[in-house]
């Protein structure tokens, strides 16, 4: 990877503040507004044509059967099974152990908050070439133990015409309810407005492609979505302490899911910098995907060498990565000094992979800067809250002088009105 040194090279180059395209090009944007408006009015119909048209399928359903769905579930290899379960577990007392700190109601003052489940959620997950059944898990999980009522899943078929029994067994494992085999941009479309088969859901939930990105931010407003998902990222910040095998190790590992991915390691170590390339180029002639991850280093990869590690921080901050790893001495010291990141991995033993398969928090993480706003999936995802009202003739008394007031200078009249009609009937006239 090319080395850069000082703090304000790097900072012109980790800097994500300037303006920004929307994704997806202008043509890409008209594909995707004519599935969504077709889906919208042909339904079923159009989910058929479409899964011709780009999955080379034809499907004369569209809903999985739950025989299939058992059948996947007891085949699948053993040692899977085990390893998806053993995910399911800690996934669900993850978010179980944030439900009971996050979300309490209150109810018993005369101000408070109701909290809700969404009743229905639409959970996305990509076929590409191999089946992704922790991203299913990720997803689905945090919502069942959020308390929602109904979780629907759409995947793309195989080109035998049949959904991944993998994937049909991470959705047996995660309480999925329905499973329907259609994917891409017109499967968002269709959880936005219903089919036929598929019903409308609250939320839609999951990652994909550039179309499937952009059905999820044209369907936004008709219901919600978890966010607008773009290549993945890293940021590892190395001192001396650091073993260079094991850096190279975790910037290959983000580098293999695509040429678009960032891996990027800040350091005030130009012994390690080194050390580490040297590394990525021998554990780079191993790798199946070799080729991907060497366009993705080429590309998106570079190493910063600063003065500190207070400087490589600030440079984390203002990049906001998906993921961020300290491995430097008394790592956990700089806890505090980290604002903006999707996940924060602390010491070179908490590992990125463990967490995008097993160790519980959703892998389901902000991109693209979005971390400076935006949280990794999680259980207020699937819950919505009620703003609870019971004040009292007291109140009104206390308070309504003050909000006659205030919509009089608005130029509302009616809400003055509204108010003011208690002090008549009362004969209260405010205070």
């Amino acid at each position: 990877m090319k080395i850069i040194e000082g703090f304000q090279k790097a900072k012109t180059l980790l800097s994500r503040r300037t303006p920004q395209r929307s994704p997806g090009n202008d043509e890409q944007e008209q594909v995707v507004r004519q599935i969504v408006n077709d889906v919208r009015v042909r339904g079923d119909a159009a989910l058929f044509d479409y899964t011709e048209k780009f999955d080379h399928v034809k499907l004369t359903r569209l809903e999985v059967d739950k025989k299939q769905i058992g059948r996947a579930y007891r085949d699948i290899d053993r040692e899977l099974l085990a390893a998806l379960k053993l995910a399911a577990e800690r996934i669900a007392a993850f978010h179980t152990e944030q439900k009971k700190k996050l979300l309490r109601e209150s109810t018993a003052a005369k101000l408070g908050w109701l909290v809700r489940p969404l009743e229905r959620v639409g959970v996305h997950v990509p076929g590409f070439t191999a089946p992704l059944p922790s991203s299913l898990l990720m997803t689905s999980i945090p919502a069942r133990v959020a308390g929602v009522e109904e979780v629907i899943l759409v995947t793309p078929p195989q080109s035998n015409g049949t959904v991944s029994p993998i994937t049909l067994a991470a959705a047996k494992i995660a309480g999925v309810d329905r499973v329907f085999s259609v994917g891409g941009a017109q499967a968002i479309a269709a959880l936005a407005f219903g089919t036929e088969s598929i019903p409308a859901v609250d939320k839609v939930c999951g990652p994909g492609n550039i179309f499937v990105t952009l059905a999820k931010k044209m369907v936004y407003g008709v219901v919600g979505i978890d966010g607008l998902y773009g290549p993945s990222e890293v940021i590892i910040i190395a001192d001396d302490t650091a073993n260079a095998a094991y850096v190279a190790a975790d910037l290959l590992a983000q580098a293999e899911h695509g040429s678009l991915a960032s891996a990027i390691m800040i350091t005030n170590s130009r012994k390690i910098a080194d050390g580490v390339n040297r590394e990525i180029e021998k554990q780079l002639k191993t790798l199946t995907r070799r080729a991907i991850a060497a366009e993705s280093l080429e590309k998106q990869g570079l190493i910063a060498v600063v003065s500190n590690v207070d400087e490589a921080i600030e440079l984390a901050n203002l990049y906001a990565p998906e993921h961020l790893c300290l491995v430097v001495a008394s790592a956990a010291s700089y806890i505090n000094k980290v604002r903006n990141a999707g996940c924060l991995f602390v010491g070179e033993n908490s590992i990125e992979a463990l967490v995008d398969y097993v160790a519980g928090p959703s892998h389901v993480l902000p991109t693209g800067g979005t971390a400076r706003f935006g949280s990794p999936l999680n259980i207020l995802d699937f819950i919505k809250l009620i703003s609870l009202v019971k004040t009292d003739e007291t109140d009104i008394k206390q308070l309504g002088k003050a909000a006659s007031v205030i919509a009089r200078a608005e130029g509302l009249d009616a809400h003055a009105r509204a108010v003011e009609k208690r002090f008549e009937d009362k004969g209260q006239g405010g205070s």
